[in-house]
């Protein structure tokens, strides 16, 4: 059996949410009991909870919602990237004695232990001329292991812009802790959520 690697933080109460975005909550609409067989819950989250991938209508009032795009660039191989503590926007340099040959899709590690118990103000970006370069270099999936691709006080979201303009897709709060650098192979299918502007996906990397 190959190593799998879980790098979905886990989602519950209390799971950090960007500011005034909405928080994970689940209600029981039935229970156990005489006359009831199952338990059923109602669950409230925004699609940005957790491990997610956004949709191109996020960022692109024109764009498609998570249902309507292609799931190609969330499955196959994949290369994890470290760039610890390397500042508020991982540039080129953090990522350059790891990008001979890349793959199609790289996840960038920035946390020595990710933060999934509480909101980071000051998580780590890209830089928008890094996804340009790494766009270049035929990557057309990048993923992080902070809250968004873009600093959390920005408004241009630049680097989501240029995520829509070369058609790239992303992936925003994984873990990769444990996730030595090197090749993998990336499963993270968004749901088909028709009219969403992003996914909840369960993120896993496999031994190539």
């Amino acid at each position: 059996m190959k190593r799998i690697w879980d790098i979905s933080p886990p989602v519950a109460a209390g799971s950090p949410v960007f500011p005034g975005d909405t928080p994970y909550s689940q209600e029981w609409s039935a229970t156990l009991g005489p006359g009831c067989p199952v338990n059923v819950s109602r669950i409230t989250m925004s699609p940005h909870v957790g491990a997610h991938a956004d949709a191109p209508l996020h960022y692109d009032p024109d764009g498609a919602p998570i249902g309507e795009v292609d799931l190609t660039a969330y499955l196959g191989p994949c290369r994890v990237i470290h760039a610890i503590a390397q500042g508020p926007l991982i540039e080129w340099r953090h990522l350059e004695h790891a990008a001979r040959d890349l793959p199609a899709r790289v996840l960038v590690r920035t946390y020595e232990r990710m933060p999934h118990d509480r909101w980071d103000p000051q998580l780590a970006a890209y830089a928008p001329e890094t996804i340009e370069k790494l766009a270049s270099l035929g990557v057309r999936l990048v993923g992080i292991d902070t809250a968004s691709i873009d600093p959390a006080e920005s408004k241009a979201l630049s680097s989501h812009q240029v995520i829509r303009r070369l058609g790239l897709r992303v992936l925003e709060n994984l873990v990769l802790d444990e996730v030595p650098e090197g090749d993998y192979e990336l499963i993270a299918l968004p749901l088909k959520l028709m009219t969403a502007d992003a996914s909840p996906v369960r993120a896993v990397l496999r031994e190539p």
